[in-house]
């Protein structure tokens, strides 16, 4: 394979990767604070992405995106409070059947508001043949979008949680939320917390990635599988861990396209899933959080 080509696909991996690794992180920060795996994490990519098209309709590029992370930060607000709040000490299994039961209805809600077709934002600068050429290998400049973008969430969460008086309250929460509710946290209001930072994370990066990989109403489930799939390769629990599981699993996948068809590249985050847990169920940097899980 020559060298160009071998860069080309390394490109393409690291554009997946990135959206993979927002997916994965996503899942870590509602997992870090309530111990809840979020199937319908996918669905905020998917709504973050479509509302900003719909919303650029009326308004600038800039106004749209914002707009668009606000109403899923909304949304992610009224899952929490209709569907998880009221539970008291739920099992893994019956979180895991719930949140599923919300991405399909998100995805149905979806559907019926933007129907089936395909779309897409503008490219934030430049357009698809403006790309920028690096050793042959051509970039797009919404690729460069892409990546500044999961390096300034990573950056920003790793602040957050580390330097200020709510992102350690949630690190409390995490560690034992009953003893965290009787140093006076406000527990509950910190896990509805978790999921608007979690759903805003993921709108974003819809937005971000919309003019490379287009979005559906149906593109939330495949979103789901990998962004577990990246969560527990990276050690459930661990950003930075999610982001480089991120962009191996979108690179393992770009490449795969050149020994096997293209119809079986997602089958490769399956495989990936599969024979982590069953190998290193903590994952590649992993805290052992992901082996409890399995066990639970």
């Amino acid at each position: 394979m020559q060298l160009e080509l071998v860069l080309q696909y390394l490109v393409a991996g690291l554009t997946y990767g990135t959206i993979y690794a927002v997916v994965g992180v996503g899942f870590n920060i509602i997992y870090n604070t309530t111990g809840i795996i979020n199937f319908a994490q996918g669905e905020f990519v998917m709504l973050g992405g479509m509302t900003a098209v719909t919303l650029h309709r009326f308004v600038p590029l800039p106004l749209a995106i914002a707009g668009a992370v606000a109403v899923t930060m909304a949304a992610g607000a009224l899952v929490e409070a209709t569907c998880i709040r009221w539970l008291e000490k739920p099992s893994v299994l019956r979180m895991i059947i719930i949140t599923i039961g919300v991405s399909i209805l998100i995805r149905e809600l979806a559907l019926v508001s933007w129907g089936e077709s395909v779309r897409a934002l503008p490219y934030f600068t430049g357009n698809e043949v403006s790309s920028l050429t690096l050793g042959g290998v051509h970039v797009s400049p919404q690729v460069l979008w892409s990546l500044a973008t999961c390096v300034l969430i990573v950056v920003f969460l790793w602040f957050f949680f580390q330097h200020t008086s709510l992102g350690r309250q949630m690190r409390a929460c995490a560690a034992n939320r009953d003893a965290a509710a009787l140093c006076g946290i406000a527990t509950k209001n910190l896990v509805t917390l978790s999921f608007v930072l979690s759903a805003g994370i993921g709108a974003l990066a819809g937005c971000v990635v919309s003019p490379i990989t287009y979005t559906a109403y149906n593109i939330g489930t495949g979103l789901a599988i990998k962004g577990f799939t990246v969560a527990i390769l990276g050690g459930l629990g661990s950003s930075m861990g999610a982001v480089g599981a991120g962009f191996l699993v979108g690179v393992l996948e770009a490449f795969s396209v050149s020994l096997m068809p293209a119809a079986y590249k997602d089958a490769i985050s399956v495989a990936v899933l599969l024979a982590i847990l069953f190998l290193r169920p903590s994952g590649l940097f992993g805290s052992g959080a992901a082996a409890r899980l399995k066990t639970a």
